[in-house]
């Protein structure tokens, strides 16, 4: 039995590594991630190229049509609309790193300890857990994020808050499932710590539906940085972030509607390329939906 249950060991450690290499052969995920890097590349280049501060107001040139000058034009405050939105890109997209950073963070370790040890720690996260996703997660984060104050960061910890219980059930139930096969058992005999058997032999089996709930969510948690920010609760200006972008072009929607048109399209996009890159791993790793 220590052999067969080592070699799946070995098969369980290597199997998600050669499923990754299927991405060169699935044009969905190559396609989202293809326009991902397109839009973090024109984040970081475009303003070196078009050299216009996105903070500096100039009533003169308020609500100007695309040009040489502003390739977007301008708004109402006079200022580029272009190196607004790429600083922009790079404020919305570093937050939502951030975030879903923290929510793996949180929820991997939290998942792994509760489904493996049982008792009643993982009564009390699961208890726990259940009072979070009893409530819907926008509303909460809303509640969070207007109590907190206004702020990137206090938007940054309401998020965080709501979103990493996911995490954790799904990481939990793969536990379970998986702590009582024979290649745990094996660990179990030949000596191994319950850190090493989470981390070396069940991590690996956790890692495909986490990393597909995490390109999936990264979509999710840019509308939601953007909503908050647009009810005011997030980036507060003079900050180009999306959202605030959004509510900034709210009043001249009639007269200059592409105050608004532009940062939802760039929303839109980003959003649709995670979903792209998130359906595919979820079709590579055959993970499925719940």
């Amino acid at each position: 039995m220590t052999s067969a249950s080592l070699q799946q060991a070995t098969s369980a450690v290597i199997s998600p590594r050669r499923r990754f290499s299927e991405l060169l052969r699935h044009p969905l995920p190559l396609g989202g991630a293809a326009l991902l890097a397109l839009i973090v590349l024109i984040s970081l280049v475009g303003p070196m190229i078009v050299q216009n501060d996105p903070l500096t107001v100039n009533m003169a040139e308020r609500l100007q049509s695309p040009s040489w000058k502003y390739p977007l034009g301008t708004d109402a405050m006079g200022r580029c609309l272009f190196t607004r939105l790429a600083l922009g890109a790079q404020y919305t997209l570093g937050i939502t790193a951030l975030v879903v950073a923290a929510i793996i963070g949180i929820g991997i370790p939290s998942g792994l300890w509760s489904g493996y040890k049982g008792g009643r720690l993982d009564a009390f996260i699961m208890r726990f857990n259940d009072g979070i996703t009893a409530l819907p997660e926008f509303i909460l984060a809303i509640a969070i994020a207007g109590f907190l104050g206004s702020s990137l960061t206090h938007l940054m910890i309401a998020i965080v808050a709501v979103k990493w219980t996911g995490y954790a059930r799904i990481v939990r139930s793969v536990v379970l499932s998986e702590k009582e096969k024979e290649y745990v058992l094996a660990a179990r005999v030949g000596g191994c710590s319950t850190w090493k058997i989470m981390w070396r032999h069940l991590t690996p089996q956790i890692m495909p539906p986490v990393l597909v709930l995490a390109a999936l969510d990264v979509g999710k948690v840019i509308l939601t940085i953007s909503s908050l920010s647009y009810l005011g609760l997030g980036a507060q200006p003079p900050t180009p972030e999306w959202g605030a972008m959004l509510n900034d072009g709210r009043p001249y929607f009639q007269s200059a509607p592409e105050l608004m048109l532009i940062p939802g399209a760039a929303i839109f996009l980003v959003v649709m390329a995670c979903n792209l890159v998130g359906d595919g791993l979820r079709d590579i790793f055959d993970v499925k939906g719940s």
